[in-house]
């Protein structure tokens, strides 16, 4: 870990073109897609979804139902996809393993004192241990925004590193909260802390904050990968979080995947979406695809 860390403490990582940036993303999103393709990515966003709950109001009851849902999207229509995992607080860890034992199906558990990150790495790290203890396939932890503004990138890159350890088998997800890193260059910077720390995702956000993910800051965040990519020939996962609720950004999004990292990336192993309510609307898109007809969001359980 020395020797990484003494990288860091000289590493500069590259600016970013905003222009540039900016101009991909116009293309991207002004591009239009075939009917049998939109049908195909629709089925592939599904399968990438993380149904997630983390409310304070959160019952046991309400963490069932959810994982009823992400074993039954849509029973009406068969050989549908399921989503990729059901993210909980790690104290429904153990709940969301039971209701889902058979499927296969993720539980995952934010930790490390979500959404703001302001503990001691004492408690962040008995987070984790009660959420992987339980069960939990995946870790989504936050990184200290604060240490970060203040150029502590040692302390972030340490933080995250022993994170990574505590997971043991469970994978990584290093949320970066871009909406308050402020620019460009410094979602490329947390990015590169974070990939060399051991992440084996990287994500936008919390969904606790406005701005979250965008798809300007997710290309930055890509770039990344595929730099870190290039130069070790080790992948890590990206998962764009919040603020993504309709099919056609679901789908805006896979094509900047497939552009940027390749086909390989475009499996729910090494890609995901942070936003729950984005499963419904990918079903009736799904369903309007295959009947011709547009559906309702009555049709479709909230939760």
């Amino acid at each position: 870990m020395s020797n990484t860390k003494n990288k860091i403490d000289f590493f500069s990582s590259p600016k970013v073109d905003q222009v540039g940036t900016l101009d991909r993303i116009d293309r991207i999103t002004s591009r239009s897609i075939k009917d049998e393709t939109k049908l195909q990515g629709l089925k592939l966003a599904l399968n990438m979804v993380d149904l997630t709950t983390l409310e304070g109001a959160d019952t046991e009851n309400k963490v069932r139902q959810l994982c009823n849902k992400a074993q039954h999207l849509h029973d009406a229509y068969p050989g549908l996809p399921t989503v990729a995992a059901v993210c909980v607080y790690p104290n429904f860890v153990k709940t969301a393993k039971q209701c889902l034992q058979g499927s296969r199906i993720n539980v995952a558990s934010v930790a490390t004192a979500f959404p703001s990150g302001q503990s001691s790495l004492e408690v962040k790290l008995l987070d984790v241990k009660i959420a992987t203890d339980a069960g939990a396939e995946e870790i989504d932890m936050v990184i200290s925004r604060g240490k970060f503004h203040e150029g502590e990138y040692n302390f972030v890159f340490d933080e995250i590193a022993t994170i990574k350890e505590a997971c043991g088998k469970s994978r990584l997800k290093v949320i970066l909260e871009t909406g308050e890193l402020g620019s460009f260059d410094k979602v490329r910077k947390a990015s590169d802390i974070a990939i060399l720390a051991g992440a084996d995702f990287i994500k936008t956000s919390t969904g606790k904050i406005s701005p979250a993910a965008t798809l300007p800051v997710t290309l930055v965040m890509l770039e990344a990968i595929k730099d870190y990519y290039y130069k070790t020939g080790i992948q890590v996962g990206m998962k764009p979080a919040g603020g993504i609720s309709n099919s056609k950004l679901a789908l805006q999004y896979l094509m900047l995947v497939k552009e940027t990292l390749g086909a390989a990336w475009l499996t729910n192993q090494w890609f995901r979406f942070g936003a729950s309510s984005l499963a419904n609307d990918l079903l009736m898109q799904i369903v309007k695809q295959q009947t011709g007809v547009y559906q309702s969001k009555d049709y479709f359980s909230k939760d």
